[in-house]
């Protein structure tokens, strides 16, 4: 395994001399990169004793380097670990700022990303260090919460780098994860609908919703990364399809109804997280409908089609798993056994669409995960990719937990 180890520039920086060593103590390879400011505190040529290898600073450091070597750099690792991390670096990565190798290291990587803080006590409480903390938790990454205790600076609280043990502790368990997840959906073949459909009422208006599509696309990505060939039909969203996905682009719930049926022959998994329209207009106008005096209009609608009741029914189905979502204002946990009973479903996951953080178009979710065997597993407000992890492996236990029981 191979960790990325950012060093920023603060009194902590000493400490990352033990972090690395004990990550090479579990066999991990690491590789430095430090800020400009991070060499003001201990020189480059200690890490690259400790590493034996190359430590990189600046963008323009080895011009005659052949290849882009943030994003390379970014591809052959397994962790990105920023320790000690300041509260500058935070803000630049909480932004999108990439004025350095590290920040432009950020940006490129596809890897989990986990940061330890260090800074002064008031910086560390201050609302925008606070502010840049949740937006980089909803993105996924993961913080190693900070000691309190007395500080460079003469005063005491919260703030301080966390020791050295704990880091490379909460380091080694998010490679050991990786690695266990990694390949585990070798040879499986996933369908996944994701974002909303659109309901045409005429040329110029439609029934939709708020669905962003960011949870499919996120199963999807998580997927393709532990080996699943990845189907994704999406309805129109304004997020980049994960790389590697066999997508197709539909709009209306009768395209995704069909779409979805043609592509159910080779496929072992379906994840139905595409919020489908329940009902369309009876009839779509073909000229764009006029006020003309009116105070009220009248709709009449009929249901769409029940696309992932009609792939629990499809022929294959003993060798098909089934996952549907539920996204409910109330009587959550009701509806959701309701919804597993009514359509055969294999697994539902569940979530309060009222709940702050966890409806539709933010980056967040919290959800319970209910399977037919009557398992139950909650979880808490995470990023929607992190979910998407959780989610795969819950499919996965399940699938195991089947066949024992058959």
């Amino acid at each position: 395994m191979r960790v990325l180890l950012g060093i920023t520039g603060c009194i902590g920086a000493y400490k990352a001399a033990e972090v690395l060593r004990g990550l090479q103590k579990a066999g991990v390879a690491v590789r430095v990169v430090m800020t400009r400011s991070a060499t003001e505190f201990v020189r480059p040529l200690t890490f690259e004793a400790l590493s034996g290898q190359p430590v990189v600073v600046g963008m323009y450091d080895r011009p005659d380097y052949a290849t882009i070597e943030h994003i390379a750099l970014a591809r052959e690792a397994d962790l990105l670990l920023v320790a000690p991390a300041t509260a500058n670096i935070l803000a630049k990565f909480a932004h999108g700022l990439a004025d350095d190798f590290l920040t432009t290291l950020y940006l490129s990587n596809t890897n989990p990303v986990l940061i330890a803080p260090a800074m002064n006590v008031e910086m560390w409480n201050h609302p925008a260090t606070r502010a840049n903390i949740e937006i980089l938790r909803r993105r996924g990454v993961e913080i190693v919460e900070p000691g309190v205790g007395y500080q460079a600076c003469g005063e005491v609280g919260a703030g301080r780098l966390a020791e050295p043990e704990e880091i490379v502790r909460q380091a080694l368990d998010r490679l050991r994860l990786r690695q266990e997840r990694s390949g585990d959906l070798t040879g499986r073949h996933i369908l996944i609908t994701a974002g909303p459909t659109i309901e045409d009422l005429d040329p110029a208006r439609f029934l939709s919703n708020r669905s962003s599509g960011r949870m499919g696309y996120a199963l999807a990505e998580a997927a393709i990364g532990r080996g699943a060939r990845v189907t994704l039909i999406s309805g129109p969203v304004r997020i980049p399809p994960p790389a590697g996905a066999e997508i197709e682009q539909v709009r209306s719930s009768r395209e995704m109804f069909a779409a979805v049926m043609a592509g159910l022959e080779s496929q072992t998994i379906f994840i139905g997280a595409a919020a489908v329209a329940d009902f369309r207009p009876l009839v779509r106008e073909e000229q764009k409908i006029k006020k003309s005096g009116r105070s009220r209009l009248t709709l009449e609608l009929e249901a769409t089609e029940d696309i992932i009741g009609a792939v629990a029914a499809a022929p294959g189905r003993e060798q098909r798993l089934v996952v549907g979502f539920a996204a409910e204002s109330k009587a959550v946990i009701d509806y959701a056994v309701q919804k597993i009973h009514e359509k055969s479903l294999d697994m539902i996951v569940a979530n309060d669409i009222t709940s702050p953080g966890a409806g539709f178009d933010v980056e967040t979710n919290a959800a319970t995960i209910i399977d037919r065997l009557g398992r139950r597993v909650e979880l808490p407000l995470q990023s929607k990719r992190e979910m998407a992890d959780r989610i795969l492996d819950e499919i996965l236990r399940f699938g195991s937990d089947l066949k024992r029981s058959t």
